[in-house]
């Protein structure tokens, strides 16, 4: 485990990054080397990754004057690590087996005030001949047998933040481990004490904080930032036409003005200013960020 802070940006190799990554990626940057943090990226790559995404998004990356500290690390390469954590929790009591469907936990009644999909318990007190009947129907996730509804975390732009913990899942009926785990036991491991990311996250955090104080490590100070929406108050994406540098590129709109754009958008530069990452940090205030979203629009490009 790292002892040496710092701040990370973890995409999923899935494909090209789109202007709120790349917004996203530049914030976190900018958080970590304005407070002296190494800077780490890592390829959340569990889930699914298209060949060759990893190296365009690190390219583009680059191309905005993002640096990082190496090694880039791969979740598929962590996947011992992993199961050895869950392995420990299993023998400390603190897992069960749960061989529930999705379309079962949505159906399922839950209790008052939990969020919609929140994990009604269904699986948690199985004796084991129920299992084992059900072992031979379906394969079981593990899910974390937490002892806590509510936790709290603390963000730099939305303060004390208290939200729900479930019995969320560590693994998944496939053996693959789960986003929730793998992002507390990599943040323990590199050092990582400080998470930006979208601000769609936030009600996630408790339950990864829950879970790092579980495996006795000290939870990440969060800044979670707006998110870029497309006109219709959506979260942007690439159905919303040219939103990678690489499409833009080819619409004849330089990256040097997608950073400006970005960098505008954050309120540190002005429209069509050149800028570079190097004079963005000298400028950055977090305290000064904007608290809404950025609609992203085709005419931000004209």
């Amino acid at each position: 485990m790292s002892t040496q802070r710092a701040g990370r940006y973890a995409p999923s190799p899935s494909g090209d990054l789109h202007v709120g990554n790349l917004r996203t990626a530049l914030l976190a940057w900018l958080f970590a080397r304005t407070t002296g943090r190494r800077f780490l990226i890592r390829m959340e790559d569990l889930d699914r990754a298209a060949p060759g995404a990893d190296s365009r998004q690190l390219a583009d990356l680059e191309a905005l004057g993002i640096d990082w500290d190496p090694p880039v690390v791969h979740q598929t390469d962590r996947i011992g690590t992993y199961r050895s954590v869950i392995d420990g929790l299993r023998e400390d009591g603190r897992t069960f087996e749960c061989f529930c469907t999705r379309r079962e936990i949505l159906e399922a009644p839950s209790a008052p005030h939990a969020p919609q999909g929140a994990y009604p318990g269904t699986c948690r007190d199985l004796t084991a001949a129920e299992r084992d009947e059900r072992r031979a129907v379906r394969p079981p996730a593990i899910r974390l047998r937490a002892d806590v509804e509510v936790f709290g975390v603390d963000d730099l732009l939305h303060g004390a933040y208290s939200g729900t913990v479930d019995d969320f899942v560590l693994q998944r009926n496939d053996g693959t481990p789960a986003y929730n785990l793998a992002v507390v036991v990599d943040d323990a491991a590199q050092g990582v004490d400080q998470v930006v990311r979208g601000d769609d996250l936030l009600s996630s955090a408790p339950r990864q904080a829950y879970l790092a104080t579980l495996l006795g490590a000290i939870p990440p100070t969060y800044a979670h930032v707006p998110m870029v929406l497309n006109a219709n108050g959506i979260r942007l994406s690439k159905r919303d036409g040219a939103v990678t540098l690489a499409d833009l590129a080819a619409d004849g709109v330089p990256t040097s003005t997608v950073l400006s754009r970005i960098a505008h958008s954050l309120g540190i530069a002005d429209r069509d200013e050149p800028v570079r990452a190097e004079q963005l940090a000298k400028r950055f205030d977090p305290a000064a960020l904007p608290t809404e979203p950025w609609f992203l629009t085709a005419d931000e490009w004209t």
